[in-house]
């Protein structure tokens, strides 16, 4: 495998990464959870999501090998996964129903929030089309974003307003609908 820098290439997953991870989205659930648990450990958050994220690429095909999927079927699966989180951004839905414990900022923040299975699927099925640069990169650059919108949540949430933060889920939910049907195509030979 080449291992090559390629500013375009790591733009374009970061922002399918800024996507799925959705953190501008998560700002409501974030704030929510800030109150419940008194208080939210932006660095710890970011950190642990860091870490995960990273372990999941290089160890997430093992596992999937382990198992007997390919990186094939685990990218169908995470376009329609992807599909469903989309749709649920769109149409303001809730499809999934994980509960969301008053904890502190690993659980349910760094895992399942943002470094959940939606992030992680994509993670693997962008493996098997970007370079291993790229999705380091990039990850490491959603991550800075993540810390920078935990640090300022308040800020955040004024700026934007409660309008401001429907109209960017809404945008972003388009995206990902966007990328599940890109990837269910390619995979799916359709």
């Amino acid at each position: 495998m080449e291992l090559k820098f390629d500013i375009i290439e790591i733009l374009k997953v970061t922002m399918v990464l800024f996507a799925v991870i959705d953190i501008i989205g998560s700002i409501p659930v974030i704030i929510s959870l800030k109150q419940k648990a008194g208080g939210i450990n932006a660095p710890k958050a970011s950190f642990v999501s860091l870490g995960i994220m990273l372990v999941f690429l290089f160890v997430g095909n093992t596992i999937l090998e382990i198992i007997g999927i390919s990186i094939g079927d685990f990218a169908i699966a995470g376009s329609i996964l992807i599909f469903i989180v989309a749709m649920e951004m769109i149409l303001g839905i809730q499809i999934s129903k994980d509960s969301v414990p008053a904890t502190a900022s690993v659980i349910p923040l760094a895992f399942p929030l943002i470094a959940g299975t939606g992030t992680l699927t994509t993670l693997l099925s962008i493996r098997a089309e970007y370079n291993i640069v790229s999705i380091i990169v990039a990850i490491i650059l959603n991550v800075v974003i993540v810390y920078v919108v935990l640090k300022n949540l308040q800020r955040l949430e004024n700026l934007l307003g409660i309008g401001g933060i429907a109209i960017l889920k809404k945008v972003f939910g388009i995206i990902l609908l966007a990328i599940a049907i890109k990837l269910f195509k390619k995979y799916t030979g359709l």
